[in-house]
């Protein structure tokens, strides 16, 4: 008996194998009716990855009791497989499978590296128990193809932000004012007043022969009565110390400069400002008695009907003898310009002083930092640099040393070489964020590390300086690599609002073309790049960015005659436009195929 009993239990086990494995053979002949279906397809890179979303819809009854049906997706190129997860219809999720068709979505993603190229999505379909202890398993599949690696050619744009120098190198003008006062009603100039205070104070100006651009003489009289009938009497003072000053000008020899200068002569007549202003000066009257002036003042009537009413104060021969003589002047403004150091003197003491031939001394801090900027040598500015750093240790001055290594860096060819400047510049831009966290810094410094290829911090530094106090000229440049990045991180919309604010170079055009081809915005990107190509005729990468914008609007024309020009511009676009998916409907084209001879 219990030989029997193994008999039949190995009967029944075999029994039970044969129904799974023609349950199992069933779900594999009935997967040829699945719907698999790809978006994107081909299968695109964006930021640092390649992400796309699989569905899949089963048969009806397709989905057998207390089976599973795995879908097993891989991405090959070049005989390597890169595996993806895998996806999973378990019956017992779909009870109602011999009704209506199990379906199930789910979103895909792997890392991309430059090494990997095109090649095929592949799915295999597999059927299995529960306990997976069988299964059967479908051809291989192949289900999309890719790689569209069009957003890849951003350009990396590398902004030197130099904070100011803080000098003002345009010509200035120093004021000089010199007053002459006139006895009641007489305009001509009295020898007290040439050999007084303010008649030596002209001639001590006049001696040190300064470079004068304009003299004002404005002529001012008093209110009372007796003046306001000679309506003539404001201009004549002016044009008195305009003769006196002329003549005190052939004293010290510059009649060669007098024609150089600009008189500008004008008398201010039946005028209440002067006097308001000498009230509030003058201590001869009180605080009550200024109210009733400037109450009549500022009330109706003539400027001879105020006069009147004011001659009728009690107070009136105190004003018309201690306030009312300072308004007879003739006001005189000399403008004069400051005197300065020209750029090759700044440039020659500033060479000095890096050689230790001359003391630091010798150029303010100013004058120094703003010397760095008359020279095109980048390791005379770095000593330069150095040497304000020495003179005063400030965020300023370390950012600009920063600044020079990072432009150095973006002329360096070598790889190594060009990193360790990369390096020296990050050092010196956190120095000045130390000292104050600063916009010019944090843009500097995000270039910096993105030449590094350090993107995630890049991303941090231009974001800190996006939030910080920046002029016009910085926020441009700002928005040149918050731009690009933001193409890196496959954020095209940002990147297009970002670029749009930021000069528009050659290469920000270029950059903000590819933004918006990529926003799938087309017909703004084929504005963009003929922009872009506007700026400059030899980019080679805008006009296959063309290229690119017109396969996708199926202009075929357009697509020929830029890709034509841009691998006449770099022959190493000839090979990737022959393998790129963007030009797979054309690729049988003749006109493709003459584009690339």
């Amino acid at each position: 008996m219990v030989i029997n009993k193994k008999i039949t239990s190995v009967a029944l086990v075999a029994g039970l194998l044969s129904i799974n494995g023609c349950a199992l053979k069933q779900m594999i002949k009935m997967s040829k009716d699945q719907e698999l279906q790809v978006q994107p397809s081909p299968l695109e890179v964006h930021g640092d990855s390649v992400s796309f979303e699989m569905s899949a819809l089963l048969p009806v009854k397709m989905l057998k009791k207390n089976k599973i049906y795995t879908v097993n997706a891989y991405y090959e190129h070049n005989g390597e497989k890169i595996k993806l997860e895998e996806v999973e219809f378990k019956s017992n999720d779909y009870p109602d499978a011999n009704m209506n068709q199990p379906k199930l979505s789910h979103r895909y993603s792997f890392g991309y590296d430059p090494e990997i190229g095109n090649g095929d999505l592949i799915v295999v379909g597999t059927a299995s128990n529960m306990a997976k202890s069988r299964s059967k398993s479908t051809d291989e599949l192949p289900l999309a193809k890719g790689l569209i690696t069009t957003s890849t050619l951003v350009k990396d744009i590398y902004h030197v932000a130099y904070a100011d120098h803080g000098y003002d190198f345009r010509e200035e003008l120093i004021p000089t004012t010199v007053n002459f006062f006139f006895d009641q009603g007489r305009s001509n100039l009295k020898a007290s007043e040439i050999s007084g205070e303010e008649g030596k104070k002209l001639n001590a100006y006049l001696a040190q022969n300064n470079v004068t651009r304009t003299v004002t003489i404005i002529g001012q009289h008093s209110p009372e009565g007796s003046e306001t009938k000679n309506s003539k009497l404001a201009d004549e003072r002016a044009l008195v110390i305009e003769k006196h000053y002329r003549q005190a000008m052939k004293k010290y020899d510059h009649k060669k400069v007098a024609d150089s200068i600009k008189f500008v002569t004008k008398g201010v007549v039946m005028d209440w400002a002067g006097l308001k202003k000498e009230l509030e000066k003058t201590s001869a009257i009180n605080d009550d008695q200024k109210a009733q002036v400037l109450e009549i003042i500022d009330g109706k009537g003539s400027f001879a009907d105020k006069q009147k009413e004011i001659e009728k104060l009690s107070f009136y021969k105190t004003l018309l003898n201690k306030v009312y003589p300072n308004l007879r002047t003739a006001r005189t403004e000399i403008l004069t310009v400051k005197p300065k150091k020209s750029n090759a003197e700044i440039s020659l003491l500033a060479s000095a002083i890096v050689e230790g031939k001359a003391n630091a001394d010798t150029l303010s801090y100013e004058e120094l930092a703003y010397a760095a900027t008359l020279t095109n040598d980048l390791e005379l500015r770095e000593k330069i640099y150095v040497a304000t750093i020495k003179k005063k240790d400030s965020w300023d001055s370390h950012n600009n040393l920063g600044a020079v290594y990072l432009e150095m860096a973006k002329k360096e060819l070598n790889k190594n070489e060009r990193a360790k400047l990369a390096e020296k510049a990050i050092n010196q831009f956190e120095l000045s964020n130390k000292l104050e966290n600063n916009a010019y810094a944090n843009t500097n410094l995000a270039s910096a590390l993105l030449m590094t290829g350090k993107k995630t911090e890049g991303v941090q530094a231009i974001n800190k300086a996006a939030t910080q106090k920046a002029d016009n000229e910085l926020k441009k440049g700002i928005a040149a690599v918050q731009g690009t990045l933001e193409i890196k991180e496959a954020k095209y919309k940002n990147a297009v609002q970002n670029l749009s604010k930021a000069n528009e170079t050659a290469e920000v055009l270029y950059n903000l073309a590819l933004a918006s081809l990529l926003n799938k915005d087309y017909q703004a990107a084929k504005k963009t790049f003929d922009a872009a190509i506007s700026a400059d005729e030899n980019n080679a990468l805008a006009h296959y960015g063309a290229a690119v914008t017109a396969a996708r609007l199926n202009d075929e024309a357009s697509l020929t005659s830029n890709l034509k020009k841009a691998v006449k511009l770099d022959e190493k676009l000839n090979e990737r436009a022959v393998t790129d998916m963007e030009f797979a409907d054309f690729a049988n084209s003749q006109n493709f195929k003459n584009a690339l001879k």
